[in-house]
C-alpha cells in the first residue's frame, strides 16, 4: 500500500484545487491573459486568460486517469497472455514471443502518430486504445519469462500431475507468481504513458478540449518569452506527474 501514498496525495490535492477553484479550467478571461502569479491566480494565466492552477490540476488528473487505466489494462492483458503461454510452453511460447518482439519493434509513438492523425477528432478514448495497443508488450514478455520458471516448480507440477484443469493452474499458481514483476513494471509504463499522452496533445492530436498536458506545454513553447511561467507550470505538472507514478515501481517503497 506504501507504493500508492504518493499518487493518493497527488491526486488529492488536485481534487482539492478542482473543488476550490470550481470554475471551468477552460473559461477566458482576456484582462487576465498571461497574466504572472498573483494572489488571485496563484500559478498565473495562460492564453486568453485560462487559470493555470485550474487547468495545470485538471489536465494532470485526466492524463494520470489515462495512463493509470492503460497501464492496468495491459497489465490484465499482457501478464495473462504470457502466463498462458509460459504455461504451455512449446510454439505457444515461441509464438507469442515473436508477437512480442512484433510488437515492440515498431516504434509506438510513431505508430500512435499515423493512427490518430488519421482520425478527425481523435479523443481520449482513440488515445488510450493506440496506447495500450503496444503497452501490454512489456508486461507479456516479462509473464513469459517468469512462468519458464515458475512451471518447473513442484507445486505447479504438483497441480497439473493431480488432474488440475488449466485455467485453474493459470489462475491460482501461474498469473499470481507473475505479479511482483509485473507490479514493478507496472508504474514504469505508467509513467511513460503519461509522457506519451501529453506529447501526442503537445502535436495536437489529443483531446480537443484542450485540458490536457501536451496542450499546457505547447501554450508555453508559445509564450516561453513573454510568459515563461506557463512553460515551467506545465513541464512542472508532468514531471510531478511522472514522478509519481514511477513511485509504484520503486522497490523500496
Amino acid at each position: 500500500m506504501s507504493r500508492l501514498v504518493w499518487p493518493a496525495a497527488l491526486i488529492l490535492v488536485a481534487l482539492v484545487v478542482r473543488a476550490a477553484r470550481s470554475a471551468d479550467p477552460r473559461r477566458l478571461d482576456l484582462s487576465a491573459e498571461l497574466a504572472r502569479p498573483s494572489g488571485s491566480h496563484p500559478f498565473g494565466c495562460g492564453e486568453g486568460g485560462v487559470d493555470l492552477l485550474a487547468l495545470s490540476s485538471e489536465a494532470l488528473l485526466r492524463g494520470m486517469a489515462l495512463a493509470a487505466v492503460v497501464a492496468a489494462l495491459a497489465l490484465a492483458i499482457g501478464t495473462s497472455l504470457g502466463a498462458w503461454a509460459g504455461l504451455r510452453g512449446g510454439s505457444t511460447a515461441r509464438h507469442v514471443q515473436r508477437m512480442c518482439d512484433f510488437v515492440q519493434a515498431f516504434p509506438s509513438f510513431v505508430v500512435a502518430l499515423g493512427v490518430l492523425a488519421a482520425i478527425p477528432r481523435p479523443t481520449r478514448v482513440h488515445v488510450a486504445v493506440v496506447l495500450l495497443a503496444t503497452a501490454w508488450a512489456p508486461f507479456a514478455r516479462l509473464a513469459l519469462s517468469e512462468l519458464r520458471v515458475v512451471r518447473g516448480l513442484q507445486y505447479v507440477e504438483a497441480a497439473r500431475a493431480l488432474g488440475a484443469p488449466a485455467h485453474r493452474v493459470l489462475v491460482r499458481h501461474a498469473i499470481p507468481a507473475t505479479l511482483p514483476v509485473a507490479r514493478a513494471q507496472l508504474g514504469s509504463s505508467a509513467s511513460a504513458l503519461l509522457v506519451a499522452d501529453a506529447a501526442l496533445s503537445f502535436l495536437g492530436l489529443g483531446p480537443s478540449d484542450g485540458v490536457a498536458l501536451g496542450a499546457l506545454i505547447d501554450q508555453g513553447v508559445g509564450a516561453s518569452l513573454r510568459a515563461p511561467h506557463v512553460l515551467l507550470v506545465g513541464t512542472g505538472a508532468l514531471c510531478v506527474g511522472a514522478l509519481v507514478l514511477q513511485a509504484i515501481a520503486d522497490p523500496k517503497r
